[in-house]
Formats: C-alpha cells, structure tokens, sequence
C-alpha cells in the first residue's frame, strides 16, 4: 500500500474489526517511545508505514505530515526552509514520529521557552475506537474549531484514537546558538534565568545536570553575542552535541544503572526540597529528573505538596501506578472522554492508567 488513503483505510478497517471483536490493539509507530506509559495489552497496529508530509507552508509557519513520518524527516524538510520544531522532541535513540511525539506529548528542553506540544499542534486526523475517521482543528492558530480536541490527544498516549495526520505550527530557527557551563547550583537556577531573561538574555533551554549549570542561547548574532558576555560562563565545545544527548537522554546522568527514573512536573518557582536520590534540574526548575528506589507515594507526597505530579518516566514496575493517580472527580471525566473516543475499550488500554 503505497498511499495515505490506502493506509487510512486499512487502519481504520482494522479497528473497526478489532472493536466488533472487543480484541484489544497496541498502537505502534517506530517504538523510540516503548517504554513509556504502563505496559501496553492488546496485538500491535503497525503505523509506521503511514507516513509523509501532505503539506507545508514555509510563509504561514504550518507543517502536516501523517503520523508516521520520521521526525528526521520532518526536521530535515524544515532546515531546508530555515525553521524547526519548536518543542525539540526527543528521540531517545530511536527514529521516532511525528505522531509518536505529539501522542507521548514530551517536548525537549526548549518547551519553557518556545512552548509545549500541545501548544503548537493545530489539528488532526485520527480514526476513533469505532474505525471513523475524525478530523479536528485546521491550519491556523486561530482555527478554534475543534481546537481543543486536537489537544486532548496530544500526550493521550493513542488511547482516545490513533492518530492519522498532524499539523503542527513551526518557528523559524534562530540565527545562531551558544552553550555556556557556569558553577550555578541547582537551587540557584530558576532565580538567575528569571533576572536574565529580564535582561533581554534570549535563553532557549537552562538545566543543571548534577553537576553544573548549562545555559543555551539562541537568537541573532547580537543578542546571543550580549547575553554570553553577562553570563561570562565557560563555553560548551559541541553545544549541539549535548542538546541532543540531554534531550534523547544519552547524557551521563540518565545512563550507568536501572534506577527508576522519575519525573517531576512543578509550577515555576516551587522546590520539593531535599529529594531521595541524584537529581538533575530540567527547563529551569519546572521539571526535574529523579533517580530512586524510594516508595512511590513518598515522591508523589514531594511532587503534591508544591502543587506538582510525578510519574515513573523509565524503569520501575510498569503494571502498577505509572503515572501520577487523578483525583476521583477528574478520573470519571477521564472516563467518560474515553468512553466517547473509545466505547469498547481497545486502543492502547490501560497504557495511562489501570483499566
């Protein structure tokens, strides 16, 4: 099947014969993100060959492509054009999609400073649980119809359906970058990004790795010239290099042992305290990296009490509470959105939360 509308037809036949069965399904694009969520149930769907870019509008900053279309490729069509994909997905070693980005939802260290998934997906196509064909959203920003739905599946992990194209808005890229280490500690982080960017400082991504600071700038020759001379830090040699081994986590912190990794998500600002085990700071204090053993409800407490949530981002006991338990009343309207996606229950169940 060499054509999108071959494809589109023979996944959403297949799901719809799967949900007249009740036979569950594992949606499955080019699997860099396997291993996230709780583990899947159900006989793969194979995704990956639905792929290539339907449109792309470099004056009106929009891109769609079918959901199987390699980042790679997308990526390197943008370069093409001058522009990127604002939220920097991460590959994590693998070849991943365009659709495996937008339904894991995880944006790179850029997402503070240029915006998260959601943000900058403007609409899709999607087969539902009963093997329709939907359509939301459009191709501008102020498309608001069905704008939101387009949101919904973005981090729903491919429960409420899956994903057939995406159009995403794009940002053109800077016209040069910089990466700075500075003896900063963690704590100290969120505080000197906020009196920088104040300063007119174009910071693009601000982390502290366990062991230093390291500052990312990105804008024209002038701005990034000025903002290195405040910083006044130690240059990092391969600047891209380490980007892209934080974000894909090749970087020393996340590899060497099977230490359940942690996530905390926290509002800017906010500390959990002392955490019970290595740490590294992500996005200027608004998501950390925890490596430990501790019980799942003490980290969850930590992450609860700033007004955060953490999940168990790699490793751990991926049949229990992966990510972090809703509250009764937002647990039934989750529910009830799955329910009206997905009546018969097959796509991807139990890959967020038990069923």
């Amino acid at each position: 099947m060499d054509s999108g509308a071959d494809q589109t037809r023979y996944i959403s036949e297949c799901v719809a014969e799967a949900a007249r069965a009740g036979r569950p399904l594992e949606t499955r694009g080019r699997h860099s993100k396997g291993f996230y969520g709780r583990a899947p149930r159900g006989e793969p769907l194979p995704l990956a060959e639905h792929r290539g870019i339907v449109n792309y509008a470099p004056t009106e900053l929009i891109l769609t492509a079918r959901a199987g279309t390699p980042l790679a490729e997308v990526e390197s069509t943008l370069a093409e054009q001058g522009q990127m994909l604002a939220f920097e997905p991460p590959r994590f070693g693998g070849d991943g999609s365009l659709g495996g980005a937008v339904a894991a939802g995880i944006a790179g260290p850029r997402r503070p400073f240029a915006g998260a998934v959601r943000d900058m997906v403007l609409g899709i196509r999607l087969v539902n649980g009963r093997g329709e064909v939907m359509h939301f959203g459009g191709e501008v920003m102020k498309n608001v119809a069905g704008y939101d739905v387009s949101r919904l599946n973005t981090g729903a992990l491919g429960t409420l359906g899956v994903l057939l194209e995406v159009t995403v808005k794009v940002l053109p890229r800077p016209e040069t970058e910089a990466s700075l280490r500075l003896p900063l500690a963690a704590a100290e982080l969120r505080p000197a990004v906020e009196q920088w960017l104040r300063r007119g400082v174009p910071i693009s991504a601000a982390i502290h790795d366990g062991e230093a600071t390291v500052i990312r700038l990105s804008g024209t020759h002038s701005a990034v010239a000025q903002g290195h001379d405040i910083l006044a830090g130690e240059d990092v040699a391969d600047g891209e290099g380490f980007w892209a081994e934080w974000r894909d986590q090749r970087h020393p912190f996340f590899t060497g042992d099977d230490t359940p990794l942690w996530r905390l998500a926290l509002p800017p600002g906010r500390d959990p305290g002392e955490l019970p085990g290595p740490a590294a700071t992500d996005w200027a204090g608004q998501q950390l990296w925890l490596k430990s053993d501790a019980p799942a409800a003490r980290i969850r407490d930590l992450a609860t009490a700033c007004g955060g949530h953490a999940a168990v981002f790699t490793g751990g006991d991926r049949q229990g509470e992966v990510f972090h338990p809703l509250a009764p009343a937002l647990m039934r309207l989750h529910q009830r959105i799955k329910q009206a996606f997905d009546p018969e229950g097959i796509l991807n169940p139990g890959r967020l939360y038990p069923e």
